[in-house]
This record gives C-alpha cells, structure tokens and sequence, in this order.
C-alpha cells in the first residue's frame, strides 16, 4: 500500500502536492476528533476511566501502522527496521508527544493507574534491552529469537487481560460534567464503536498520505534527504499518537493522551517487536548502534516520566521541555555521533 501510494503522489505536480497536504492535515484533525469523542464517550458509558481507554483500545488502533510494517519488514528480510521503529516510536512517544503535549495544556495523572500501567511500561523497556544483550544470543551480536517474540506476543495477552481487570476495579474520578452527553441512551453502542474505529481508520490513513506528500515535496523543493530522514521520517511513525495526543489534551482530557502514550511503547515492545521477532525464524538482529544511543535514549526518557509522574499532579511545563530536549538531542546525536 505505501508503494502505491508514494508511486501515486511521486507523478503528481507540486501544486497538487501542496493541496492533497492540506487536504489530509483536515482529514487527520478531523480522524483526531472522532476519535477523541468517541473514546470519551464509550470511557462514560463503560464507566472506564480515560487513562485505560487510552492505554488499551487507542494505543492498539494508533500502534497498528508501526505494527504492521515491522512485521513485513521482518518478513522481507529487513528485520533491523523493525526494531528501530518500535525502539524510534518509544523515544519519539515520550519524549516528543509527551514534550509537546505539556505545553499545549495540562496533562493530569491518575497516580494509582499511572503508576500501575508506569511500571509495566518502564519494565517493558528494560526487558527489551535485556532479551537483546549479546551473551543472550547465539552469534557474535545481539539477537531477539523468534521463540523471545513468541514470549513477548504472550504477555501481549496478559497485559491487555490486566488492564481489562483493573478497568472492572478502577473507579472512575477523571469525568466532568462537561463530557456527559446530552442524551446519552439515544447513542448506539455500536455506532460508537464503529466511529470509533473510523477515526482510527482516519488517523491512519490520512498519515500514511500526509508523511510521503511532505517528503517528496521537500525533496522537489531542494531540501537535503539526511535532514527529511531526521525529522519527517523519524516522526512520521508516531504521527497517529502525536494528533490524538495533541487533539486529547486541546479538548481536556489529557488523562487519554497520557493513557495513549503509555500503552503505545507497551504495544511497540510486546506488539511491533514480539510480532516482528515470531514472524521471522532467523529473530531480530541487534545493531551495534542501539547499545550506543537507542537503548540508552529509550531507557533515560522512560525512566524520566515514570520518576515524574511519581512526582506530582501532573506532567508540568518544565518536564515536558525536558523530554522534548532529549528528544530533539537524540535526533542530533542519530546524524552527528554515530
């Protein structure tokens, strides 16, 4: 699909180029939106606070795209690209959205569900940087097998079994007066649902436009390719958690945005890299540069937001510039260091 749609774009004149990027900014706000709305909505009907609703079913719609393509890549003989995309998606969710969010507007914690779902984010970062040290593997490097995806695939399972029981046990104190609908017993469920799989569908697809119609229009324009791998490509992967992040905290509920990200690097260790490594029998190799600057990166921003949000209230301004700083050095670092 994403052939097809470079293939399409790459004959269209720059003018049109310049329309389909507006058109699809609309769409992707618009996806944004719906997806937002009905989040909070079914967060209301189901009596689930927003954090796990953000944690569960939109980090699985939003982490679908980073998904699919490592496990394809893995498959097609490519099966480093997977891991830099789940370990690239991690940094750029909570250094970069999680950055920015914090200064669009507030981004309260629910300190009991934070802390829970915190630490299985953090550990899930730690155990991916453990299941990849070389004295683990066979060859001369480090080497994620298919049997540790297959693991990771299972805790997959267990993880969302976790978060549906302490939905059922949470109870819920991040809802407004504002969010209620009006007429609440005239909405169809299945309408819900089904918008709200719409605006995922929306997210999704109006990026996988957006991110190539940039590039290539930056490319016609004279901008040099190591600077659009740097910033469109690095960020076009998480474009999906960025929106609705970004949309989640414009409208009040920063609780989703924050549930969103949370779930997300959950979802690209146990998702993106166990469906990657148990789709390949060769496993997931391990490149030297990861113990470098990825692995480091990922595990200092990690341990970065679980320390603040065991802090305070919230994630504050302050700590928010923070981790977008060490997301704008890691981008640095990735074209000047190694």
């Amino acid at each position: 699909m994403d052939e097809l749609i470079h293939n399409f774009l790459i004959n269209l004149p720059t003018y049109l180029l310049l329309i389909v990027g507006v058109v699809m900014l609309f769409t992707l706000s618009k996806g944004a939106d719906i997806l937002v709305n009905q989040a909070v909505s079914l967060s209301i009907r189901w009596g689930v606070p927003k954090i796990i609703i953000g944690a569960t079913i939109v980090s699985l719609g939003t982490t679908l795209p980073e998904a699919s393509v490592s496990v394809l890549a893995a498959i097609n003989g490519n099966p480093d690209l997977a891991l830099g995309n789940a370990v690239g998606s991690i940094i750029a969710d909570t250094g970069l959205i999680i950055g920015l969010s914090s200064l669009i507007g507030r981004l309260p914690l629910d300190k009991s569900t934070v802390d829970k779902q915190g630490r299985i984010q953090y550990l899930s970062g730690v155990l991916l940087v453990l299941v990849s040290l070389p004295f683990l593997s066979s060859g001369p490097g480090g080497n994620i097998s298919q049997i540790i995806g297959i693991m990771f695939l299972l805790l997959l399972a267990s993880y969302i079994y976790y978060s549906i029981k302490l939905a059922k046990d949470t109870p819920v104190n991040d809802i407004s007066i504002d969010d209620v609908p009006e007429n609440p017993e005239k909405e169809s469920i299945f309408l819900q649902i089904i918008l709200l799989i719409a605006g995922i569908a929306l997210v999704i697809l109006s990026s996988k436009i957006l991110i190539p119609t940039v590039e290539i229009g930056a490319t016609r324009i004279g901008i040099p390719q190591s600077i659009i791998a740097a910033t469109l490509v690095a960020f076009g992967t998480s474009l999906p958690e960025l929106i609705t992040a970004v949309t989640a905290v414009r409208k009040g509920h920063g609780e989703l945005a924050i549930g969103n990200i949370i779930g997300a690097d959950i979802l690209n260790v146990l998702f993106v890299v166990g469906g990657a490594a148990a789709a390949t029998s060769g496993g997931l190799a391990v490149p030297s540069s990861f113990y470098k600057l990825q692995f480091p990166t990922m595990l200092i921003v990690l341990f970065a937001f679980r320390y603040f949000s065991k802090k305070g209230s919230d994630i504050d301004k302050k700590e928010g510039i923070f981790l977008l700083g060490m997301y704008v050095v890691y981008i640095i670092l990735n074209y000047t260091w190694i």
